[in-house]
């Protein structure tokens, strides 16, 4: 029996440099949303389904976002450390934001 309907989307749509491209993204302390949106234009496209999809079934894909999160959370807590004697800093503001994106928390 023929297969119906449309073949499942692999990594071969994305441009040979999507990892390149997606690291830096991370490397500037970008998000997983950001990495979203610049795949959605290079394939015109894309889904939090395929997303979820992708991190589940593609190890390339998963172990390139998993390396970029860890990127992003070094340039966030680099940014932080060497601001915190900057009396214009607002801790308050990035700790919040170390809290919703890295799921720190209050003991």
């Amino acid at each position: 029996m023929a297969q119906v309907g449309r073949p499942k989307e692999t990594l071969d749509s994305l441009p040979e440099n999507w990892k390149e491209t997606i690291l830096q993204l991370y490397k500037e302390g970008g998000s997983d949303e950001e990495a979203k949106a610049i795949i959605w234009e290079m394939r015109g496209s894309f889904s939090n389904n395929l997303w979820d999809r992708w991190m589940e079934e593609e190890p390339d894909f998963w172990e390139t976002i998993k390396a970029g999160r860890v990127f992003s959370q070094a340039w966030w807590t680099y940014k932080g450390r060497k601001s915190l004697e900057n009396p214009n800093f607002s801790y308050t503001g990035w700790y919040m934001n170390m809290k919703n994106r890295f799921g720190w928390r209050d003991k």
